[in-house]
């Protein structure tokens, strides 16, 4: 699933005409910030979460979610995501309204206008196409289920690395891991290694996946997801997919303690 910020004072116009252009080809989930709610006070019962049915869709409402709880949520079954007014979220962002170089933002700035005319919905859906997706193991399972081959299939083998805070009970706690990706080459190496996997009997669907930037501790890193007829094969396949990930796709990876900060390629 792709993450687009939208913040200043025309986001939520703008937001609604991406939405109908990313809606296109894929489906849209907006996130919209509700000032009116943010004691907590629009509850109506005492219920954690509170869900809606009604013949034209549904609402929910809760407290205590997170923003990165809603996209772990949505990332399985919508292809974009489009968060109105959150600038502290570090996803590409558009700013749009009056003087928008005065916007305060986290994430990468994908463009910056004066009003909702300078916003072209569909040069936003290429730039936010070539960026990273926001993947999680569910959402990568998910994927793994789409295929074709699925009613031949009777396994689903995963793994997920994570920050650890470290190896020996003398270590220096790892406060977080920043990675960098040989781009295009890194994505490339991993898309032939699937294929390569996927030629195996019983091998139906090998998904990847491995998040860049500064990861904390405690949080996923990587994903391999395997689609098999059997058990056996999907076991197999899954470990002989991180293992050749780790060894032959072009990821670099920062180490920072409380102590130091090193690139762990020069101390192997």
């Amino acid at each position: 699933m792709y993450v687009l910020g939208v913040v200043g004072d025309e986001a939520r116009a703008v937001a609604d005409d991406l939405a109908a252009e990313f809606g296109e080809d894929g489906r849209v989930a907006v996130v919209a910030r509700d000032p009116t709610a943010s004691d907590g006070t629009a509850l109506e019962t005492s219920a954690d979460a509170t869900y809606r049915l009604a013949d034209g869709g549904w609402t929910a409402s809760g407290r205590d979610r997170a923003l990165s709880d809603v996209l772990d949520d949505l990332a399985p079954e919508y292809d974009r995501a489009i968060l109105v007014d959150f600038p502290a979220a570090d996803v590409p962002q558009v700013v749009v309204g009056a003087g928008p170089e005065e916007v305060d933002h986290a994430g990468e700035t994908l463009l910056e206008a004066a009003d909702a005319d300078g916003v072209d919905p569909a040069e936003i859906r290429a730039r936010l196409d070539a960026t990273e997706p926001y993947e999680t193991l569910e959402s990568l399972v998910a994927e793994a289920k789409r295929s074709e081959d699925a009613p031949y299939s009777g396994a689903i083998a995963t793994f997920t690395g994570r920050v650890r805070a470290k190896e020996d009970a003398d270590d220096e706690p790892t406060e977080y891991l920043a990675f960098e990706k040989y781009e295009g080459v890194a994505e490339d190496r991993m898309d032939a290694i699937s294929a390569e996997l996927e030629e195996r009997e019983g091998v139906f669907e090998v998904v990847m996946h491995h998040r860049t930037g500064v990861i904390e501790y405690g949080e996923d890193i990587v994903f391999v997801v395997v689609l098999a007829g059997h058990r056996k094969e999907a076991f197999r396949t899954v470990e002989d997919g991180i293992d050749r990930l780790k060894d032959e796709v072009p990821i670099f990876k920062k180490e920072v303690t409380t102590d130091e900060q090193f690139w762990v390629h020069e101390r192997s």
